[in-house]
């Protein structure tokens, strides 16, 4: 868990600068069927939000936890992410992860396995949750520096 923890600060240090940076024209451009980048970032807070709560609820609700899918696509045209400033949408993306941080730092070492139950009754543990969140992070944020 360690170095997902690691990776998750660092990812978080090295764009929370760099993204304001990129060029608007660059942000917004998208292509038929695709989210911009400015749109990404939104689905990264729209993902940071879902994900706080599920791994602050797990914390204290029935086991094993139902794991609460959202419409991505809906989420990311209803909050408006193409039109919002940048700055601001940066660290909103920032002030929501920094909060996921320190919960993951404060995790008990016995609820990392507490079971969560997917959609399709699958199940995986909160230890995969966290690792998989900032896996997902990682892609996204590679989506919008390239």
């Amino acid at each position: 868990m360690q170095n997902s923890i690691l990776k998750f600060e660092q990812l978080l240090s090295e764009n929370v600068n760099y993204i304001p940076t990129i060029q608007n024209e660059i942000l917004e451009a998208k292509n038929p069927g695709k989210w911009s980048k400015k749109e990404i970032l939104g689905h990264l807070v729209d993902s940071a939000i879902h994900n706080l709560v599920r791994i602050t609820e797990i914390n204290y609700s029935e086991k094993p936890y139902r794991h609460r899918p959202y419409n991505q696509m809906d989420l990311v045209n209803l909050n408006q992410y193409q039109k919002t400033d940048i700055k601001e949408l940066t660290q909103l993306w920032f002030s929501i992860n920094k909060q996921i941080v320190r919960i993951m730092k404060a995790v008990d070492e016995k609820a990392l396995d507490y079971k969560i139950i997917l959609s399709d009754e699958s199940v995986i543990d909160l230890r995969f949750l966290m690792t998989d969140y900032v896996e997902h992070l990682e892609h996204h944020i590679n989506q919008i520096r390239a």
